[in-house]
């Protein structure tokens, strides 16, 4: 039996971890925390997993939360004016569902999970050292820890990396509360409010630990007016000034937030990172090599609510990698073709992201105003959430996006 070592217990180490197990390897995965103290700890991250992701984890039959977490039928797009106003007002909607379930109560549950079915579970903070010694008693070792010192192993990768610094100043919130929507009352959706040359403001519905809950995640041009979370440490003082920028920037959805609260002491995160693409083998002072794992080689910024999904599909990639590989050893050279196996996937993301962080040119600018007034415009910018590749058929080159908004348009 094949034993392989997975560090770091996210989406995609637990997904892999759990994956492989089903699959008969022997399976040792390490975590720097316990279940229950990730349950009880503050927010990780915001995440809206679309179909494909989600798909990924009934595969390996870990959908415990599907009929819990609300169902996300639509991606909608508002953008404010200079006045605050709403110049622009649509939603999409999703071929299949989205889910969005708090890491905290999906990484407890999923760890619980490995233990129970037998895997076996080591909480410790893994350094390099550490590696060193364990990379010659697996056959394999997964990095999927995306921040620390083992991240340092894997060399940022210049020519994938256009960005040396941080693009948003990231502001999270999970709050109780939050009034319905009055555009679409019937469903929910995930709803993107774009201010131009100030931030961005994602609204999402999720399954927290004390049940239904929203996120307000505000995204802020650095040194504009909505970086100002660094260094709030009260969540009360979070949540206020959440509240205060809500009503400047998007009195629409302030009108929803008067009354919110926060879900819990643990329901605020503020941070930044500078979107970064890595080389995906990391070399230890001993000889042995890693292999790493989701946003430790490829980081794109939360902006298209990626993520998670991102950390899903390198998951389910490098576990077909790993299954179809067989005895043969995991040297450096099947390391190398697993990650540009998941690169295939990963790189319109990549793509898609680096170009949302940027003032949208005229085209771009178009594409959302028809979807205001062409439905099937809406619905397939909110399905390419699911599967990014499809911009490249219409969203970044002027004359595919004329073409295509020619061929939809009422008479053609």
């Amino acid at each position: 039996m094949r034993k392989i070592l997975v560090v770091g217990a996210g989406q995609s180490g637990l997904q892999i971890a759990l994956g492989l197990q089903a699959q008969g390897y022997e399976v040792t995965l390490m975590s720097n925390r316990t279940a229950d103290e990730i349950r009880a700890g503050r927010v990780m991250s915001t995440q809206c997993m679309f179909h494909t992701a989600l798909q990924n984890e009934r595969d390996i039959q870990a959908n415990f939360w599907e009929s819990q977490a609300p169902k996300i039928e639509g991606v909608g797009v508002s953008v404010a004016g200079p006045d605050s106003s709403r110049v622009i007002d649509w939603v999409g909607k999703l071929d299949g569902y989205a889910q969005s379930v708090d890491q905290r109560v999906k990484m407890a549950g999923w760890m619980e999970t490995f233990a129970q079915r037998g895997g076996q579970l080591v909480i410790h903070g893994a350094a390099v050292g550490d590696l060193d010694y364990f990379s010659r008693a697996y056959d394999l070792v997964l990095v999927s820890a995306g921040k620390g010192e083992l991240v340092s192993m894997f060399e940022r990768d210049a020519s994938r990396s256009p960005f040396t610094e941080p693009q948003r100043a990231l502001s999270v919130a999970y709050v109780h509360g939050l009034g319905p929507r009055p555009e679409h009352p019937e469903f929910d959706a995930v709803r993107c409010n774009l201010v131009p040359g100030v931030g961005e403001l994602f609204v999402m519905p999720t399954l927290t630990t004390s049940g239904r809950a929203d996120i307000l995640f505000w995204e802020g041009v650095p040194g504009g007016p909505l970086d100002v979370f660094q260094g709030v440490k009260d969540p009360s003082e979070h949540l206020a000034l959440t509240l205060e920028l809500l009503e400047k920037f998007l009195p629409w959805e302030y009108a929803r937030a008067t009354k919110v609260e926060l879900t819990d002491a643990g329901g605020t995160l503020a941070g930044r990172y500078a979107p970064t693409v890595r080389k995906p083998i990391g070399h230890l002072p001993g000889g042995g090599l890693v292999l790493g794992v989701a946003d430790v080689v490829v980081a794109n910024d939360p902006i298209t609510g990626q993520g998670s999904n991102s950390a899903s599909k390198c998951a389910a990639s490098y576990i077909s990698s790993i299954v179809e590989h067989g005895d043969k050893p995991f040297d450096e050279a099947w390391m190398q073709s697993a990650f540009d196996r998941y690169w295939d996937t990963a790189q319109w993301v990549t793509k898609w992201t680096n170009a949302m962080l940027g003032a949208p040119p005229e085209h771009v600018l178009n594409i959302l105003g028809a979807a205001g007034q062409l439905q099937p415009v809406a619905d397939r910018f909110a399905n390419g959430f699911n599967d990014p590749a499809d911009f490249e058929n219409y969203f970044y080159d002027p004359e595919k996006a004329a073409a295509y908004l020619e061929s939809v348009a009422p008479g053609a």
